[in-house]
């Protein structure tokens, strides 16, 4: 989004609740306390957990989906500078950032709100103790009734432990630990037409004239 001129765009003010984790354990956008989300391109988290700690007052400039409490960062302006996204190739060197420790995790609680992807698309949840579950978007539709604020949810799948944050990207996920299901690819359904395949490579005839039908 690096051609986007973020002075031309909205801007929304705030104090920083807590960061959002990706299942890579970089932060990718935050929590405002008034309930705001910001998305934060991935490529920009190092200078992200550099200049920003919960608490931190920001301003945002940045794309506003359509019916979602969120925005999708273009800049952040903070009290140490400007963040600018000027793209993945101004990626810069976090080496000297805790590294996520990576590994099988659970997950259960009450859900305080759903996140997003940078275009408003569901991707998961955060619980109350602030723990993050994660979904590809197809399953997060899927699931959507366990995304909602005030629901039960349950995670279990491979995830990333952050000094700024815990996330579980799902493999089953559930109301509670005895009814997860499994998450994946969805298997396309065989309809009540579905015929099955063709039997000996014949092709179906043409289908009978009623003007040459002959009478019994």
């Amino acid at each position: 989004m690096h051609w986007i001129d973020p002075d031309h765009l909205p801007e929304i003010t705030g104090t920083v609740d807590q960061f959002l984790v990706n299942k890579h354990g970089r932060a990718d956008g935050f929590l405002l306390t008034d309930g705001e989300e910001v998305h934060v391109p991935p490529h920009l988290s190092a200078r992200l957990l550099r200049d920003v700690r919960p608490g931190s007052q920001v301003k945002v400039r940045g794309v506003r989906p359509r019916g979602v409490q969120m925005v999708a960062a273009v800049a952040i302006d903070t009290p140490k500078g400007r963040i600018l996204d000027d793209g993945p190739d101004a990626r810069e060197d976090d080496d000297a950032f805790e590294k996520a420790k990576h590994g099988p995790l659970t997950a259960q609680g009450i859900v305080k709100r759903s996140i997003h992807g940078p275009k408003g698309e569901t991707r998961g949840a955060v619980l109350e103790d602030g723990r993050i579950i994660r979904l590809p978007p197809h399953e997060a539709e899927r699931f959507s009734e366990l995304l909602v604020k005030g629901a039960k949810i349950a995670a279990a799948g491979e995830g990333a432990t952050t000094s700024f944050g815990t996330v579980v990207e799902a493999r089953e996920i559930g109301a509670s630990a005895e009814t997860m299901k499994a998450v994946g690819p969805k298997k396309p359904e065989q309809g009540p037409d579905h015929k099955g395949p063709k039997q000996h490579g014949e092709k179906p005839g043409p289908k009978p004239d009623p003007k040459h039908a002959h009478a019994g």
